[in-house]
C-alpha cells in the first residue's frame, strides 16, 4: 500500500515540478512515508530523519536551495504531534488519508517557518482528487481498490491509522486499471487493508464484490495476471472463491493472514474465526483450485500466549503446509487493547518460538520450490537482474525466478525451465515458446507445500 500511495504521491507533485530521484542527498524534497505496524519500523523514522537533517543542512549552507523534509503515512498519523515536538525541522507532516493536498501543504511549509501538521481524515476520498493520469508503475503493478479496517484486531493499529473501511467505486477501478494497461503494465495487485472486504458500487448502480470486479478486470485487453492482497478469512465470499477456479488471470496464489493456530489467542486477538474455520476455508478454497499456493502471517508471543497455544500454531502450520508466509513477535502497538493486557511475554520466549515457527515455515517454502525443479513454468518478466543478462519474474505462485535471457523479454510470459531453488527464489533456463492467460496450464502436477516431519 505505501508503494502504491508513493506513486501517487508522485503523480500530485508533478504538477509543480517535482520528479522522482533514485538518492535523498541534494534532493529538493524527501518524503519518508512510513508504516506503524510494528515498533521497529516506526523507530527507524527517527533514526533516519536525523540522517536527513545533515542533508537538509548541507544543501542549505551550499545556498544549494532548500530542502523539504516530510513525514508521512501511518507513523505520521498516529504520532503527528510526537514528530513535530522532536524534529521540529520537519517540515510537513501527513496522514495516509491527506496526501492528495500536496500542493496546499507544500506552499504552506514554503512560507511557514514551522511544520505543517495535517492527520485529518477528510469527509471526502482522496481519490476523488487525484491526478487521473498516473505514471508508469512497469510491468507490475499495484492499485489500491479498498482501504481501512473495521475488524479491530486487538495487536493492530490501522483502524485508528487508515480509518474506517472504505471502497472505491468500480468504475474508478477499471478506468484506472486500463489506463495501467494502456502504459505496458501486464500484472496488476489490487490492495486493500481487508482487500476481499471491497464491496463498491458498481456503474449499473449495484454493489459489486471483490469475485465480481475480478472478472471485469480479466476482461481488459492485455491484463495478463490479476492478484490480490491482503485478505482476511471472515470475508472470503463464495464467489471470490469461484472466482478461483473460473478466472484464468487470477493468479493461483493467496496471502491469507491467520495469525495464530490457537482459538483461546484468535480470540483474544478478535479475529473471529478459529483454527478449524480456517482449514476449512482452506479446504474450500484448494477444492476449487488444487495448485493454489498459500501464503499467511503469524504472531508469535502474544500476551498469553502459553506453550500449548504456541503448539497448536506449529500444528497448523503442518496442516495447512505453506508456499511463503510472514512471521513476527508480537509488537505492543500503543493505544491497542493488547498492548495494556497484563500478560505481556518476554523477549527471550518471544526469539524462541519466532525461531521454532520459522525454521518449520523455511522448511515448508524450501520444499515448495524443490517440487518445481525440472519443471516449465510461465514467468513474467518484469525487471532487470543483478548481472549482465539476466532477468528476473515472477511465477504464477509468486516465486522470485531469474534467467539469463534478452530485454526484449521484459514485459512478457515466457516459458523458463526450473533448474534450482532456494527459499526465496528458483533459477531457471529460457524454453521455447511464450506464454499467454490462454495458454497458462490450470492445474499443473507438482507436489503441494508439504510439513517436512524433521523439522515438526
Amino acid at each position: 500500500m505505501n508503494v502504491y500511495d508513493s506513486a501517487r504521491m508522485a503523480d500530485v507533485l508533478a504538477p509543480l515540478g517535482y520528479r522522482p530521484v533514485d538518492e535523498p542527498d541534494g534532493a529538493d524534497m524527501v518524503i519518508l512515508n512510513t508504516c506503524h505496524i510494528r515498533e521497529k519500523a516506526a523507530e527507524k523514522v527517527f533514526s533516519e530523519l536525523g540522517r536527513l537533517r545533515r542533508m537538509k543542512d548541507r544543501k542549505a549552507e551550499a545556498e544549494d536551495g532548500r530542502m523539504i523534509l516530510a513525514v508521512a503515512g501511518c507513523v505520521a498519523q498516529a504520532e503527528g504531534e510526537e514528530i513535530v515536538a522532536r524534529a521540529p525541522f520537519v517540515d510537513m507532516v501527513f496522514g495516509p488519508q491527506t496526501y492528495h493536498t500536496l500542493p496546499e501543504m507544500v506552499a504552506k511549509a514554503s512560507r511557514a517557518a514551522g511544520s505543517v501538521l495535517n492527520t485529518d481524515f477528510p469527509a471526502e476520498s482522496k481519490f476523488d482528487f487525484l491526478p487521473e493520469e498516473t505514471a508508469s508503475q512497469g510491468v507490475s503493478a499495484f492499485l489500491a481498490v479498498q482501504e481501512g479496517c473495521d475488524k479491530f484486531c486487538t495487536f493492530c493499529v490501522v483502524p485508528y491509522t487508515r480509518g474506517a473501511e472504505f471502497s472505491r467505486p468500480a468504475a474508478q477501478i477499471l478506468v484506472e486499471a486500463k489506463r495501467l494497461v494502456a502504459g505496458g503494465t501486464r500484472e496488476i495487485n489490487l490492495l486493500g487493508q481487508n482487500v476481499n472486504a471491497w464491496h463498491g458500487d458498481g456503474p449499473d448502480g449495484s454493489s459489486w464484490a471483490l469475485g465480481r470486479l475480478i472478472r471485469e478486470l480479466a476482461e481488459i485487453d492485455g491484463l495478463e495476471r490479476i492478484r490480490y492482497t491482503t485478505s482476511h478469512p471472515r470475508d472470503m465470499a463464495d464467489d471470490l472463491i469461484r472466482a478461483h477456479a473460473e478466472v484464468p488471470q487470477l493468479m493461483p496464489y493467496l496471502h491469507l493472514p491467520v495469525q495464530a493456530g490457537s482459538d483461546r489467542i484468535l480470540a483474544a486477538m478478535n479475529r473471529k474465526h478459529t483454527a478449524d474455520d480456517y482449514r476449512r476455508l482452506v479446504d474450500r478454497l484448494r477444492t476449487a483450485k488444487p495448485d493454489l499456493a498459500m501464503s499467511g502471517d503469524f504472531i508469535v508471543g502474544f500476551p498469553g500466549e502459553s506453550d500449548a497455544d504456541f503448539a497448536a500454531t506449529l500444528k497448523l502450520v503442518s496442516d495447512i503446509g505453506y508456499a511463503q508466509a510472514y512471521s513476527f513477535k508480537y509488537s505492543s502497538r500503543p493505544g491497542t487493547p493488547a498492548a495494556v493486557d497484563g500478560g505481556q511475554l518476554p523477549e527471550d520466549v518471544k526469539e524462541a518460538r519466532l525461531s521454532a515457527l520459522q525454521q518449520l515455515l523455511n522448511a515448508q517454502q524450501v520444499a515448495f520450490n524443490h517440487g518445481f525443479i525440472g519443471r516449465s513454468v510461465p514467468v513474467l518478466f518484469d525487471r532487470i537482474g543483478r548481472r549482465n543478462g539476466q532477468l528476473l519474474g515472477r511465477s504464477p505462485w509468486m516465486q522470485s525466478v531469474h534467467a539469463e535471457a534478452n530485454e526484449r523479454l521484459l514485459g512478457r510470459i515466457v516459458e523458463v525451465r526450473v533448474d534450482a531453488a532456494l527459499a526465496n527464489s528458483m533459477a531457471g533456463t529460457v524454453a521455447t515458446g511464450e506464454f499467454t492467460t490462454a495458454s497458462f496450464p490450470r492445474n499443473p502436477s507438482f507436489p503441494p507445500a508439504q510439513p517436512l516431519e524433521a523439522s515438526a
